[in-house]
């Protein structure tokens, strides 16, 4: 039996009224999670399910229908609501799952249906619509994969990570010791439970302890998409459900501090705020600091179980992210990329097993302490303050297939959303470049889209150093040139909504 599975059962026994799950329209005991547990993974056994999705909101249903497939061995695939239609219709195909529970089984069956695919069966399952979808071929899996979680999309088309169940519990095992989390804690899922990071450490962490994981929806937390954050609401949440613990991203973290230096009353039980996913001002660490917040910020990433190194409260250094977690050793290739060697993920879906060490596409070092600090990014991807994965090369070309854009540089690197560099094809208007930059918006999942643009001064040529002789922007160059205009961008207004 797993870790986690013999922890439920040893809080369902010593204390079985003991609150587990809240989400602010129900509670779950210990006692009833074993049980709803139990049936639910007997029910998706009976029904022969080889891989389930899930594409629901935070809920208690969400929680059970995770673990239900973790019980019965059954790999799972959870679907960001923040994914386009094709990335979802993408991962569906990807990973040949015939099953898929989801609070919004009219949204699916519309998507399925302009895909072609026919609907088997309907059914229910722990208050979600159980869809099961045509027998495809079996898409050969790792051996033990528990979970296929897919990135954001560093391109139009994301990689599904296969992890083990020992990779997911090991790291909420690590988690629960780095954070001094105790059982009369609770956590509130700030993030989506289709996060990697949140599903591991915001449900299987304080599971394990015999703590209470609240999870509320969404809007409940003031999060829309995957970059909208209503800063009142979120204060109100963790009032609300006397959080103890939560996951932040870097806007987010931003968004509290505000609110907080404004007047806002603090949350009186705070006992940790793990802040990650993307790069953090340690400017705004310090101003976190000077209000009493417990902030301490980590680093990691799908591939390797979501964590591999987090500040502590005994253990923490401003400017790193922290000590590597017992489960990893880190070591660095010759330029400096962090490579990580130990807990990392079985393989990418449809490919070879995984390398060790695994190249993160991070720059970093560890000082004389053991503190790990990351520097950079070795590719073009950047990531936003929301940690979402983004690579410009899509979206550039999303824009310039459009009549009045000719070129197109993309930047958003820690920001809450995306600002563009466009050269107008042909001599488009401003206007036609606005019509056409709104089209490819709506094409885009919101974390893709651009927020504001500028129109460049000259096209990018290799002679004035913006391009490279077989076409590839050069993106430093390009970003110098323009550092003040994008400055401006974000100064004038960082209230952008994506919708």
């Amino acid at each position: 039996m797993s870790a986690l599975f013999r922890a439920l059962h040893a809080h369902a026994s010593a204390d079985p009224q003991r609150i587990a799950l809240q989400d602010g329209e129900r509670v779950a005991s210990y006692s009833d999670l074993m049980r709803e547990i139990e049936v639910g993974a007997l029910s998706l056994a009976d029904i022969d399910i080889s891989t389930l999705g899930l594409f629901a909101d935070n809920g208690i249903p969400w929680v059970l229908a995770d673990l239900a497939a973790l019980k019965a061995e059954i790999p799972c695939v959870p679907l960001p609501l923040f994914f386009s239609s094709q990335q979802l219709l993408h991962a569906m195909r990807d990973s040949a799952m015939d099953g898929l529970l989801t609070d919004r089984p009219q949204q699916v069956l519309a998507l399925l249906m302009q895909a072609g695919i026919d609907v088997q069966e309907i059914g229910t399952l722990n208050g979600l619509t159980l869809l099961i979808l045509p027998n495809r071929s079996q898409v050969p899996l790792p051996q033990g994969t528990a979970k296929i979680t897919y990135t954001s999309g560093t391109t139009g088309d994301p990689k599904g990570v296969c992890l083990s169940r020992a990779h997911m519990e090991t790291v909420a095992d690590a988690l629960l010791h780095a954070s001094g989390a105790s059982a009369q804690h609770r956590h509130l899922c700030l993030t989506p439970l289709s996060t990697l990071l949140e599903n591991i450490g915001g449900v299987y962490t304080p599971l394990l302890l015999g703590a209470c994981c609240c999870v509320p929806s969404l809007l409940r937390v003031g999060l829309t998409g995957a970059s909208g954050v209503q800063a009142a609401t979120m204060l109100q949440a963790l009032h609300e459900f006397d959080a103890s613990t939560a996951i932040l991203a870097p806007q987010m973290l931003q968004a509290l501090v505000v609110m907080l230096e404004g007047g806002a009353a603090m949350p009186s039980h705070l006992h940790f705020l793990a802040v990650g996913g993307a790069p953090v001002s340690p400017h705004l660490l310090v101003r976190a600091a000077q209000l009493g917040l417990p902030v301490y910020e980590g680093y990691g990433l799908s591939e390797c179980a979501s964590v591999v190194a987090l500040n502590t409260k005994d253990e923490q250094r401003s400017g790193t992210v922290g000590k590597p977690l017992p489960q990893v050793h880190v070591d660095f290739a010759e330029d400096g990329e962090i490579l990580v060697e130990g807990m990392v993920f079985l393989g990418y879906l449809g490919h070879d097993v995984a390398v060790q060490p695994w190249p993160t596409g991070d720059l970093g070092f560890l000082d004389a302490e053991g503190f790990l600090h990351v520097t950079g990014r070795k590719k073009s991807i950047f990531i936003t303050a929301f940690g979402r994965n983004v690579a410009p090369e899509w979206i550039e070309r999303e824009l310039s297939l459009h009549s009045a854009i000719a070129q197109a540089a993309v930047f958003g690197e820690g920001k809450a959303w995306n600002c563009a560099v466009l050269v107008a094809r042909d001599n488009a208007s401003a206007s036609s470049v606005a019509a056409a930059v709104d089209l490819i918006n709506h094409l885009l999942p919101d974390y893709a889209r651009i927020g504001k643009w500028l129109l460049a001064r000259e096209a990018f040529t290799p002679s004035n150093g913006q391009l490279t002789r077989n076409g590839r922007l050069r993106r430093a160059d390009i970003f110098a040139a323009y550092a003040d205009r994008i400055e401006v961008l974000y100064e004038e207004d960082t209230h952008v909504v994506l919708c």
